[in-house]
């Protein structure tokens, strides 16, 4: 069984158990569990179920495991013979995640 859910302007395909980092989730506590309502699909052997766009009643409760940051993401913009060079660097922040369950109703 899996599931696409949308959160922070992107789509994830989860299943249980599975761990993937999304976009910081400010306001959550390491071990506490959220909800994510915003399920685009849900697939359960052959029997897929559509959202138009988000299917009604459907969740994926999944359980913070930890805050942090990717790696350095270098930016290195120049132009030749102009004498312009421009070093920037940017770190994104993100929050870990474990799926626990995947409900449609």
């Amino acid at each position: 069984m899996y599931a696409v859910i949308k959160t922070g302007g992107k789509q994830y395909r989860v299943s249980s158990g599975e761990k993937l980092k999304i976009e910081l989730l400010g306001d959550a506590e390491v071990g506490s569990q959220i909800d994510l309502d915003q399920v685009l699909v849900v697939a359960d052997g052959d029997n897929v179920t559509f959202g138009r766009p988000m299917i009604v009643g459907a969740k994926v409760v999944a359980t913070v495991l930890s805050h942090g940051r990717h790696d350095k993401v270098k930016i290195f913009k120049m132009r030749r013979r102009k004498h312009y060079q421009k070093h920037q660097g940017h770190r994104q922040h993100y929050t870990e995640v474990r799926i626990e369950t995947i409900s449609a109703n």
